[in-house]
């Protein structure tokens, strides 16, 4: 009777203990998780919709989709955040009339609710959409099909060298009462001075370095973007032990929970031809996986004429349809992600309603 009674004390107590914290508090460790600067460049990501009314957030909730459904379900959660994988802003609205996407939008805004999407950052970043995918097979030596490069802080490098001493010391000091920590200044106290800028800032340092009294010899250098190792579109691996296409079918429906899937089988191979290799892209992964020797490709959806051209030439092909590539991650990855990395201050909820629009029947 004591344990029930201290039990009901605490369930009590806990429900008047609201955890919570700021929208811009929980952007940052989405953004920390992913950094936008990951996705694709036609790509649109980050907070996409901040409503007018700021509220704390104390429930995120996950979707792949924001379809009509998965708004209502988001209304009876009292979502305070909703992260759907695929942006529901995308292409720019000229009106919010009553449109199902209008509608949507509207009802964010109606009822406080804020939205972000991370999309192909998720498809990008190491640990993320496409090496979750690769877990229907026991692989080794993983590796992005594109590589991610992205742009250094600073566009240009201008390398500064001096007769004396005192000279390259005097370029540093215009330099930095200028423009303070706007730019980048790196000097080991000798003759030679690199500063790291943007383009804007290239004419006035030329200009501050032939004010000097002994004017530098300049080396203006444009940065090239830097790689992100082990980050990019799609991935490759090795297989530790071949396997059979029939085997490769049946990973895949049970990592990805489905009773059918659509498999184009290599020319020349059969069900029980041997799997070494394989390729996958969460979505819509023709555009990655073209050229990527494998002798599986995974992907969600593909042209017709795209299918034809892999099979014939040796690659056998598995759709699974666009979101159902993807879905699980929300589930398996992202969800106790999040719960650890929000520290227990905000519930993290996952839509029941969201599924991928096509069905076998």
């Amino acid at each position: 009777m004591l344990l029930c009674r201290a039990v009901f004390s605490l369930t009590r107590s806990l429900q008047h203990f609201n955890y919570s914290m700021e929208l811009k508090e929980a952007v940052a460790v989405l953004d920390g998780l992913a950094a936008p600067s990951l996705a694709e460049s036609w790509d649109n990501v980050g907070l996409l919709l901040q409503p007018y009314t700021q509220r704390e957030v104390k429930t995120v909730f996950l979707t792949n989709d924001l379809s009509e459904d998965v708004m209502a379900e988001a209304v009876e959660q009292k979502a305070d955040l909703i992260l759907s994988y695929h942006p529901p802003l995308f292409r720019p609205f000229k009106r919010i009339t009553t449109g199902w996407k209008d509608r949507i939008i509207a009802c964010c805004l109606e009822k406080g609710i804020a939205v972000y999407s991370p999309h192909t950052a998720y498809d990008t970043l190491k640990g993320g959409v496409n090496d979750w995918l690769l877990k229907a097979f026991d692989v080794q030596g993983v590796t992005p099909l594109q590589q991610k490069d992205v742009s250094p802080p600073y566009s240009h490098q201008v390398e500064a060298n001096s007769a004396h001493v005192p000279a390259a010391e005097d370029f540093v000091q215009k330099v930095t009462q200028e423009f303070g920590e706007r730019v980048s200044v790196v000097s080991n106290g000798g003759k030679c001075v690199k500063v790291l800028c943007g383009e804007q800032a290239l004419p006035t340092i030329v200009n501050l370095a032939n004010r000097t009294p002994e004017p530098p010899k300049l080396v203006v250098t444009k940065l090239e973007k830097v790689p992100l190792f082990e980050h990019g579109a799609g991935r490759r691996a090795g297989l530790r032990e071949s396997i059979t296409i029939q085997e490769a079918i049946s990973r895949v429906k049970t990592h990805l929970g489905l009773p059918h899937i659509r498999v184009a089988v290599a020319q020349g191979s059969k069900l029980d031809s041997q799997v070494k290799t394989v390729a996958v892209c969460a979505g819509s992964g023709a555009s990655v996986l073209r050229g990527a020797a494998a002798d599986l490709w995974l992907t969600g959806e593909m042209s017709h004429h795209e299918v034809l051209d892999a099979a014939h030439n040796g690659t056998t092909v598995i759709l699974v349809d666009h979101s159902n590539s993807e879905r699980g991650f929300l589930k398996e990855e992202l969800q106790p992600t999040l719960h650890q990395l929000f520290a227990g201050k905000v519930n993290v909820l996952i839509s029941q309603q969201d599924r991928d629009p096509l069905q076998v029947l």
